[in-house]
């Protein structure tokens, strides 16, 4: 939750990923690991990314009369308003277009309150393996930055976390005006770190994701947790990448 040199655009319709500019890695090249966060790193404390954990609470404190089908219709009219968007929304207009679908008036007041500060370890969690992974990691000298469609308030979430000081770069999607598979996110990072695509690991836990990385000269691996199938190389935990480094 809750963003370089550039190839290809994306819009809301579609994305172009490019071609291969740089040769495939291999794990003697690698020098950098590229996390996206939710789903990666962490995972929102009740299952639900957006809107944030406390909405409903929050808005019935002004607006006592909702119904949780209400909420729910509301909150799937937030869902196709993200879905239509070329990157990740004003977070107040995200608000505003859910406040509507349940007749409330979005006054500063209630937007204030949805965006407040609350602590991250309210909302969000890290996997288990994740800090002891990334500890590893930074002892071996591995470099490590962010690629994640989200707020730019997500630095400050994993340095709640604990987990921030792990990382040298943020390409996050709601500063950037792009979405991932945009080149421009992926490139953003290794940029960043001044390493090429192919000395720089990108992992996600959507495989066309990772896919669009791969075809920019990347390695890349899918986070598959579950028992998910990926037609691109895949891990199971964070751990796996210590075999790689």
């Amino acid at each position: 939750m809750p963003v370089g040199a550039v190839s290809a655009t994306s819009g809301a319709s579609g994305h172009q990923t490019g071609r291969v500019t740089t040769r495939p890695s291999s794990p003697e090249d690698l020098r950098a690991v590229l996390f996206d966060s939710g789903g990666v790193l962490t995972q929102p404390i009740g299952g639900r990314w957006n809107p944030r954990a406390d909405f409903e609470q929050t808005v019935l404190f002004y607006a006592p009369s909702i119904t949780p089908d209400q909420f729910a219709a509301a909150i799937a009219t937030g869902d196709h308003f993200f879905a239509a968007s070329s990157s990740t929304p004003d977070y107040d207009e995200y608000h505003r277009v859910m406040l509507r679908d349940l007749g409330v008036d979005p006054t500063l007041q209630l937007l204030a309150a949805l965006r407040r500060e609350v602590p991250a370890a309210t909302i969000l969690e890290t996997y288990p393996e994740v800090v002891e992974t990334l500890e590893e990691l930074s002892r071996r000298g591995v470099r490590m930055a962010v690629v994640s469609d989200a707020w730019p308030n997500l630095p400050d979430l994993h340095a709640e976390l604990g987990i921030g000081q792990f990382f040298e770069a943020y390409a996050i999607s709601a500063e950037l005006g792009c979405d991932k598979p945009d080149p421009r996110m992926y490139h953003h990072a290794s940029t960043a770190l001044n390493l090429a695509p192919a000395q720089c690991l990108f992992l996600d836990d959507d495989p066309s994701l990772v896919a669009a990385a791969i075809t920019l000269g990347y390695a890349g691996r899918a986070v598959c947790r579950d028992s998910t199938t990926s037609d691109v190389p895949s891990i199971a935990s964070l751990a796996e990448l210590l075999d790689l480094f």
